[in-house]
């Protein structure tokens, strides 16, 4: 028996199972299950794990919509000490070949919504790959046989989870984040957030990306709450279950948000049982963070990446009106600075780079040292994204620093162009990209989608916008889209509008 104590992951649902065995940890399909099955469930996987050959260090994966089976499959991997490896189901296949293969994962589970991939086994290409589980058909028979459910001692540096980052170009990196960074989060998320044992939260935005998952469902699993689980985003759906159920605790990214506003119901429901709202994942617009106050739910924006567990910012709810549109502060346990282009720290009213620091950062990509080094100057992560800080350090995000382009000798941030788009009547959603221009080096190109019956040009959107704009800020071209191009979660992606220019 080993004397070392294993304080990761796999030792929460035993932990929360000696305290509140009879609670419901998550609802799916109507189907409550408490701690203590979730338990039972996690050593009856990680005994399946091992009779497998899974050891410690193996990697194992889950590919699929939200289901309770990836929380499963995270905590029994941390229980044999393997690494989980959460995948996006709508990746296109060879993504998902590369995944496999850059992260050599052994075991794969196929949840729903997800690709066909039986066939991948054994392929020359993925060599490490034995064993494809198809979670609706093939899981529940992994669980009936009690057996040894071994218990590998893990502490706060062991590797935990790997989840890949979206690059707008090449492949993408393999985020590794350790036991103690998803800890340290939760620890930031308890003492900044009000989450509480008697919590109801809503995972409606997807859980293979760190911000629902770290954000939301493992504080509120860590502090005896229970997680309500939705297959798929459907704003209906989400304000019925909000308001039937009691919701208390609910994250989404401003698409989700703004959506979810403009479901036929969200006028007339009732959702103040709301208390903590999380957006994340790009700027707020205000007009959307508006609208959900005058329904009086104070929304929280947030600020985190991937690599960061992810929160690296929040905007406490008593501030959250004064302060509208800020991301807030630096969370508990998290350091942050904002620098210029010559890594100098800038003053109240300047604008830079948010630089982090703290044990709920990455220490690094899955064989990657070269993007790991590139990654941190001097101990700081560098994240990429343009912010400003006022006089009481309240941080507000302006940009991703690629997104910025320089029109004339200014720096354009179009989140701020973007904001201002969505308060023009008939505009639903907007986004703003530089292109070239012989006279000023880059010019902004805003491309918007439209309310039936709504008519509108670039003069008539700058007549609106001047004023309020500089001048040199005003999209010169303006493009109406039946849509806009995003991912499983609901981000834009603007690469694909770059796309368009080339």
């Amino acid at each position: 028996m080993s004397t070392q104590q294993n304080v990761g992951l796999g030792s929460w649902p035993a932990r929360r199972a000696r305290h509140i065995p009879n609670k419901v940890a998550w609802t799916f399909r109507g189907r409550d299950t408490s701690y203590s099955e979730v338990q039972h469930r996690v050593e009856r996987l990680a005994a399946a794990l091992s009779s497998l050959g899974v050891v410690a260090g193996d990697r194992v994966g889950f590919v699929g919509a939200n289901h309770p089976a990836l929380l499963e499959v995270l905590f029994a991997s941390g229980r044999v000490g393997a690494i989980a490896v959460l995948i996006n189901p709508r990746l296109a296949e060879h993504e998902l070949r590369y995944i496999l293969a850059d992260s050599g994962t052994r075991v794969l589970f196929r949840g729903p919504a997800s690709l066909e991939a039986e066939h991948l086994v054994h392929e020359e290409e993925l060599p490490l790959l034995e064993h494809v589980f198809d979670v609706e058909t093939e899981y529940e028979t992994l669980l009936l046989d009690d057996g040894f459910a071994p218990d590998v001692p893990a502490g706060w540096d062991a590797p935990c989870l790997i989840m890949y980052t979206s690059g707008t170009t090449g492949n993408p990196k393999g985020a590794v984040l350790t036991h103690g960074n998803i800890f340290f989060n939760d620890v930031n998320a308890l003492l900044e957030a009000d989450i509480r044992p008697d919590d109801i939260a809503l995972a409606a935005a997807p859980m293979f990306h760190i911000a629902m998952l770290n954000g939301i469902v493992l504080p509120v699993f860590l502090k005896g709450g229970r997680s309500i689980i939705h297959e798929a985003f459907k704003p209906d759906e989400v304000v019925a279950t909000i308001e039937g159920e009691k919701v208390t605790s609910l994250f989404a990214v401003p698409a989700m948000m703004e959506a979810i506003s403009q479901s036929p119901a969200f006028e007339s429901s009732n959702i103040t049982s709301l208390r903590t709202v999380i957006v994340g994942g790009a700027p707020a617009p205000l007009p959307m963070l508006v609208r959900w106050k005058n329904k009086g739910v104070e929304v929280q924006q947030g600020y985190g990446l991937t690599e960061t567990s992810p929160a690296v910012l929040k905007l406490a709810s008593s501030d959250a009106e004064r302060k509208l549109g800020s991301a807030g502060k630096e969370q508990m346990f998290v350091d942050v600075r904002i620098v210029d282009t010559e890594g100098q720290d800038v003053g109240s009213g300047g604008t830079g780079e948010i630089l982090t620091r703290g044990p709920n950062v990455f220490p690094g990509y899955w064989n990657r040292d070269d993007a790991t080094a590139s990654a941190f100057v001097d101990g700081w992560f560098k994240t990429g994204d343009i912010a400003s800080i006022d006089d009481e350090g309240f941080i507000t995000l302006r940009d991703r620093a690629k997104d910025m382009y320089i029109s004339g000798g200014e720096n354009v941030y179009p989140a701020e162009i973007e904001s201002a788009l969505l308060e023009i009547d008939g505009i639903l959603e907007a986004a703003v990209i530089g292109v070239a221009d012989e006279r000023w080096g880059e010019v902004g190109r805003a491309y918007v989608v439209v309310a039936p019956g709504t008519v509108h040009d670039v003069d008539s959107v700058n007549a609106q916008l001047a004023g309020r704009l500089a001048r040199y800020k005003l999209p010169r071209s303006l493009i109406v889209l039946d849509t806009m191009p995003r991912n499983s979660t609901g981000k834009l992606l603007k690469q694909a509008l770059r796309e368009r220019e080339v």
